[in-house]
């Protein structure tokens, strides 16, 4: 057996073994919108387009996505977070309960709108279409405190029966530094991995296990500016494992894959699965750290689940919308193209 069959063989072990795991999600749960339309005419009141209205779906966004993602790949998944008594919430709760995906973490509040990010789509009968559009509906406020107080009280006890927790904060307020660090000091976490992804305030949580940012948002936190300099990659990605104290990291990189960071190993180049040329990047981020945090609480080493998650960023990059990536695809890409690094 080479050394490639190798590794595809326990990586193909990894996720046969995702359906015995279970994952705690605390995250902000996001429905995505996409509204499509037939380009018609050009309307006389303004030089823009008139779309004729084709279709409308609702899918998981966020924190949501992440828990989705989780689903299909075959692992028990328990989200914690905040909907709206309205129909996006309501959307999110009936799509879960048909997925057989735990609800009883989901809190729901009337005086909380579900964030709900629409985007309007353009195109011809035959010709694929375009994003022209998004419209975004936030809350007016982050969580109060009794919210706040519900959300760590799920979290602790989902937790506590989960094999890894995954922190999905895209800002709104659900998932907070202040928030994990509680469940971290009271000791409601154990040894149960925790992994981040956090859009705008990564440098603020600290005693996490793992985090999987994207450059832009590392050179963001950071200051820097990396481009196609290894050594500046390295450094940066050795500069937050030291600040945030972290075991792993991994840090994607679009068309030019992802590397994978260890405290007891040099970073790993992993160059992206298949083509670069990219159907839709909507919430890649979401399947990348679904499928890396899946990985870890099946025992995977970090560029094991480095690996993983990269085959999962690249299939779900090839298809339209929010999407997921299925435990049977995973397999059926092992099975198709052998993992592989790139020396430095």
């Amino acid at each position: 057996m080479t050394k490639h069959s190798k590794e595809a063989d326990r990586l193909r072990k990894i996720v046969e073994g995702f359906p015995r795991i279970t994952v705690t999600v605390l995250g902000d749960l996001v429905a995505d919108e996409f509204i499509f339309g037939e380009i018609s005419r050009v309307s006389r009141e303004a030089p823009v387009l008139i779309l004729k209205h084709r279709e409308r779906t609702v899918m998981p966004g966020g924190g949501a996505n992440a828990a989705n993602n989780l689903a299909d790949l075959g692992v028990n998944v328990l989200p914690v977070g905040i909907v709206g008594d309205d129909e996006p919430g309501r959307m999110l709760l009936k799509y879960f309960r048909h997925k057989r995906i735990a609800v009883s973490g989901v809190l729901k509040d009337k005086a909380y709108t579900t964030v709900t990010k629409t985007r309007i789509l353009a195109g011809m009968t035959h010709n694929a279409r375009q994003q022209v559009v998004r419209v975004d509906r936030e809350p007016l406020d982050v969580p109060g405190s009794h919210l706040t107080r519900e959300l760590y009280l799920a979290a602790r006890n989902y937790a506590k029966a989960s094999d890894a927790l995954l922190i999905s904060d895209y800002g709104y307020g659900a998932a907070t530094p202040a928030l994990v660090n509680a469940l971290r000091e009271k000791g409601s976490l154990g040894s149960v991995p925790v992994v981040l992804d956090s859009r705008y305030r990564i440098l603020q949580y600290s005693g996490v296990t793992a985090a999987t940012p994207n450059e832009p948002e590392v050179e963001e936190a950071l200051g820097v500016r990396i481009g196609q300099d290894w050594e500046k990659l390295v450094a940066a990605g050795e500069q937050v494992m030291e600040r945030m104290q972290l075991q792993s990291l991994v840090i994607t990189r679009g068309r030019d894959g992802m590397v994978a960071f260890d405290r007891k190993h040099k970073p790993v180049d992993i160059p992206i699965v298949g083509s670069d040329q990219v159907a839709d990047v909507t919430g890649a981020g979401d399947t990348v750290i679904a499928a890396f945090t899946a990985a870890l609480a099946a025992g995977a080493t970090t560029e094991e689940a480095a690996q993983l998650a990269n085959y999962a960023g690249g299939i779900v990059v090839m298809k339209r919308g929010t999407a997921t990536v299925s435990r049977d695809e995973l397999l059926h890409a092992l099975d198709h193209s052998p993992p592989v690094t790139q020396p430095h």
